[in-house]
């Protein structure tokens, strides 16, 4: 599973005190740069620095490993909470890099590490609710925990923007939250799920379609939380996002149990401006099947976003379309 970029935004942040720190997308990855010299990567939500010895007198002598696999000349850094430590290790490695005394020994190739198997990715353990074909399907949906923040305005508007943030912020606040020797009781390695939106327009029973001024628009966006997360967890993660930025105005967020029930759902891909397509599709099925679309002021408009629009060409993106439907009575 790629890594997310909120947490290499951090990992950066981390490195920070090194000075000239940057990264960007590499082979589907991230890469890690210090003053123009490549020294680490972020693979499935893990930092690994180039094997050097001076790398390996600072982590404690240890074993090489290959995260792309091949040979193994890589370093896994479990440990990214003490950025002093973080930015010497980057100053030394990078420094030696460039000196050219990086010489490890040579092993065999090995296979790709196994580390990211043993962690918990929702959209794959759970492809009924995240990986639906393009043709309709019915689903009964389950209640889960989300983070969620809601608001008015367009997808582009400040008030939204700043909701995504504090929606990551808090789910890596948790994620992270083992490093710091605060983990949670019953915590498990996983992947930080995609991020959600119900969507709805006051006085209307919108159903994706035909909105002009999309500044009428009213969300709530979410992200799933793991099942060990629970109020006390939610709240130390506050804390804990709190301090890191203390700028960032938190009280829009909240930890809420949502229950879906029956829907019907698709796949969309392209743009989020033809979703009108798929959504036609879907009350084409609701209505061959003897159902009826079920909208309304509790039940909304969903969307899950599997892709990064920064980052994917509008006629590629991926975004699961569920509208919530009753039986006919």
């Amino acid at each position: 599973m790629p890594s997310h970029e909120e947490y290499v935004k951090f990992i950066a942040g981390q490195l920070s005190e090194a000075g000239g720190i940057t990264y960007k997308k590499l082979f589907g990855e991230y890469g890690l740069w210090k003053d123009g010299v490549f020294f680490a990567t972020v693979e499935d939500d893990q930092l690994y620095v180039k094997a050097t010895p001076q790398g390996a007198d600072l982590l404690g002598d240890p074993e090489p490993v290959a995260p792309h696999g091949g040979n193994p000349n890589m370093y896994a850094v479990e440990d990214v909470e003490d950025k002093a430590a973080l930015a010497r290790l980057a100053i030394l490695t990078a420094g030696a890099l460039k000196a050219g005394s990086a010489k490890i020994k040579k092993s065999k190739p090995v296979k790709k590490t196994s580390k990211a198997a043993s962690k918990l990715d929702y959209k794959k353990a759970y492809k009924e609710l995240y990986l639906p074909k393009t043709a309709p399907s019915l689903i009964e949906v389950p209640k889960m925990t989300f983070i969620a923040a809601s608001g008015k305005g367009a997808p582009g508007s400040e008030e939204y923007v700043r909701s995504i943030e504090i929606l990551y912020g808090l789910s890596y606040a948790i994620k992270m939250s083992k490093l710091g020797g605060a983990a949670p009781d019953g915590y498990f390695e996983y992947v930080v799920p995609p991020l959600e939106g119900l969507w709805s327009v006051e006085g209307e029973d919108f159903d994706g379609r035909g909105i002009e001024d999309k500044s009428k628009l009213s969300w709530t966006s979410l992200i799933r939380q793991p099942e060990f997360v629970t109020q006390s967890v939610f709240d130390a993660a506050k804390e804990t996002l709190c301090k890191k930025k203390p700028e960032l105005d938190l009280s829009p967020a909240e930890l809420i149990t949502f229950e879906e029930g029956l829907c019907c759902q698709a796949m969309h891909i392209g743009s989020y401006d033809d979703e009108y397509k798929t959504i036609e599709k879907i009350e084409k099925f609701i209505e061959q099947n003897g159902l009826a679309l079920d909208i309304n002021e509790e039940r909304r408009h969903h969307e899950i976003y599997l892709s990064d629009p920064r980052r994917t060409a509008a006629d590629r993106l991926k975004t699961v379309i569920r509208h919530p439907v009753r039986k006919n009575s």
